[in-house]
């Protein structure tokens, strides 16, 4: 994946969003979409508020962490998704256009993590680089690599969000049934709304 591939995923998912919000209107992936981009991914897009000061407000984040659909694809819909179904926001209004960043990250696929004991899951992931999937039962939750470094938390505290994330007690991944997953994201953003796209370095 390259800058370019990437703005092409970001502005395509400006695209979507705007599209919908406005029109309700679903956008078809682009004949002219390169060849990579339609091979299967996981992906997440994320929408920021950005306030006058550029402060930055989390708006809506949905996506598929398994490589299930052409990445191209999963980013319509998960744009669509994230600005209108995250059930932690209402839907995106038109008037907010102009104040939201647009983020997409592009995911490896999950890979379980094997420890003999748990208490050796801080030691196996790092903030900066990792995102993680916790599941146990029907419970399962997912935080981005750039969530841990925007709050600073520490491998443990990461671990901990997760399982809260997940529905679970933050103690949770301590337990022998939890699994926990490991992925890492190349993620594009732009600097300003409908502005230029950069690839984020989470070593800041």
């Amino acid at each position: 994946m390259n800058l370019e591939e990437g703005r092409f995923l970001v502005k395509l998912a400006r695209r979507a969003v705007e599209a919908y919000v406005k029109e309700n209107v679903m956008i078809n992936v682009p004949k002219d979409t390169p060849a990579k981009l339609l091979e299967k991914s996981g992906v997440f897009v994320t929408l920021n508020t950005v306030s006058k000061a550029g402060d930055k407000r989390l708006r809506g984040c949905i996506g598929f962490p398994f490589p299930h659909f052409p990445l191209a694809q999963a980013v319509v819909e998960s744009a669509i998704s994230a600005a209108s179904t995250d059930p932690r926001f209402p839907p995106v209004a038109p008037d907010e256009l102009d104040s939201i960043v647009v983020e997409v990250t592009v995911l490896t696929p999950p890979a379980l993590i094997e420890v003999k004991d748990p208490r050796e899951y801080p030691n196996r992931i790092k903030v900066g680089k990792d995102g993680l999937v916790v599941e146990r039962g029907p419970y399962k939750g997912l935080l981005l690599p750039q969530v841990p470094v925007d709050w600073s938390w520490n491998e443990e505290e990461f671990l901990c969000e997760c399982c809260i994330k997940a529905g679970l007690p933050p103690d949770s991944w301590c337990d022998k049934k939890t699994k926990i997953y490991c992925f890492q994201g190349i993620i594009y953003e732009e600097e300003s709304p409908s502005g230029e796209v950069v690839e984020r370095s989470l070593k800041e």
